[in-house]
């Protein structure tokens, strides 16, 4: 089982994006850190870590996606057509299905280093739309499998009320709606209590995309959401979101969410592929997180996104794994790099504290979380293999451009050990709950 510790201590930290040497961390019963002391030796009881970097926040996920790796490349097309067999997954599941499957997707994560992860969640109700006795038991089935496998979850409940702007949903879309801002609203207050004060656990909130929410809807999730809950939106992931904006709402959706009184620090639009300099500059000036997901821009086609020019105008950067076709941590810090230099055609366009900021306090920002190995955060860390055949020679500070989540030794959530070595902390593997599912539901 995990084993929980009351104090740590790390013979490397990487903290600010700078190296520390022979840190002890204490940890209060909250799973906070309350000491942060270098160049102190290990004492009796510690649990000992070799090189330590802050725990990864995975600030966009959507669980179920991950039935479908492996299983559409061979059909081509664009992000459209993958949508379509996006649908037909989403139309398999129920609550007890979802609650099998999310233990095992956020299983991978947790062994692969994500230490938080926020599930923008929309797969409410019955495939015909009528709601399950409890209307949230889909979202607390979510919350019982981040419980298990002990990884941080934001539960980012969506409201998606439209198929299209001004169109009603489709049929594969009826278990994703509420039919107004309003009815949302009333199923998302008791959903936020019945999380409670959870200390893995907290409820945020999120608009799918301005397709699917019109203008004054999100205007009044807006205005109504209480002021320290985290709010996500789709942004302009494909040129086709920005086109029919534009003929529905006559602006492009940055602005409407910006007329929508949304743009705030507490916003984080996830994707921001297709902007103009303008929705830059504006999104920069409100000082919103852009939650960047790489392995998926990359999968379905969608382009390279100006995660630079988005820093340089006042955006944090953040990145997601979004439909899970690749659950590695470093790897979305590797394609956020990556696509920026073929974009800019020169090296280092991040520099390397910066690209772990993005996979570590700016993914816990977005979610509503403290990140990072300071006093009062939660001590969540990832333990890395320096000396693999990966990593030997790699300067600490760019191991995140070198590690994959096969380097990953220990994950600690809350001063709990909740992984090792690629299994989770009570010896199950990942891979053979997935197995298990895909046994029972294909």
């Amino acid at each position: 089982m995990s084993a929980e510790v009351r104090s740590v201590h790390c013979a490397t930290a990487l903290i600010d994006g700078v190296v520390v040497d022979d840190v002890r961390l204490g940890v209060g019963p909250d799973g906070r850190i309350t000491a942060v002391d270098p160049g102190v030796p290990a004492a009796p009881g510690d649990l000992r870590l070799g090189t330590v970097l802050a725990g990864s926040g995975n600030a966009h996920s959507h669980a179920f996606h991950r039935l479908l790796r492996g299983r559409t490349h061979g059909d081509g097309g664009d992000f459209w057509q993958w949508r379509t067999a996006m649908y037909g997954a989403a139309g398999a599941l129920d609550p007890d299905s979802y609650r099998t499957l999310a233990v095992g997707v956020f299983g991978e994560m947790v062994a692969a280093g994500w230490t938080a992860v926020g599930e923008f969640h929309y797969v409410h109700h019955r495939p015909d739309g009528t709601p399950y006795d409890d209307p949230n038991a889909i979202g607390l089935a979510l919350a019982e499998a981040a419980r298990e496998v002990g990884i941080r979850l934001t539960l980012l409940d969506t409201c998606y009320l439209t198929g299209a702007p001004g169109e009603p949903l489709a049929v594969e879309q009826r278990r994703f709606g509420d039919g107004t801002a309003a009815a949302w609203l009333e199923r998302w207050h008791p959903l936020r209590d019945a999380v409670g004060d959870d200390p893995l656990v907290t409820v945020g909130a999120a608009v799918h995309s301005v397709r699917a929410v019109r203008p004054d809807d999100v205007a009044v999730i807006t205005r109504e959401l209480p002021d320290d809950v985290p709010l996500h939106v789709h942004l302009s992931e494909q040129p086709a979101e920005n086109a029919q904006s534009l003929a529905a709402w006559g602006a492009r959706p940055t602005r409407v969410l910006a007329d929508a009184g949304a743009l705030s620090p507490r916003l984080s639009v996830v994707h921001a592929t297709h902007l103009d300099d303008d929705e830059i500059a504006l999104l920069g000036s409100a000082g919103v997180t852009a939650v960047i997901c790489p392995t998926t821009e990359a999968d379905l086609g969608d382009g390279i996104g100006p995660a630079r020019q988005l820093a340089d105008a006042g955006a944090t950067i953040a990145l997601g794994s979004d439909q899970n076709a690749v659950v590695d941590p470093f790897l979305e810090v590797r394609g956020l790099e990556a696509g920026e230099r073929l974009a800019a055609r020169r090296r280092g366009v991040f520099r390397p504290a910066e690209l772990d900021a993005a996979r570590s306090t700016a993914g816990y920002r977005s979610l509503g979380l403290r990140g990072g190995i300071a006093v009062g955060a939660p001590c969540d860390l990832v333990e890395v293999d320096p000396t693999s055949v990966r990593t030997t020679g790699s300067a600490v500070p760019q191991l995140v451009l070198t590690a994959t989540a096969s380097d990953v030794r220990r994950a600690v959530v809350g001063g709990t050990v909740r992984a090792v070595d690629g299994r989770l902390a009570d010896d199950r593997a990942p891979a053979d709950l997935l197995t298990a599912w895909t046994e029972d539901h294909r």
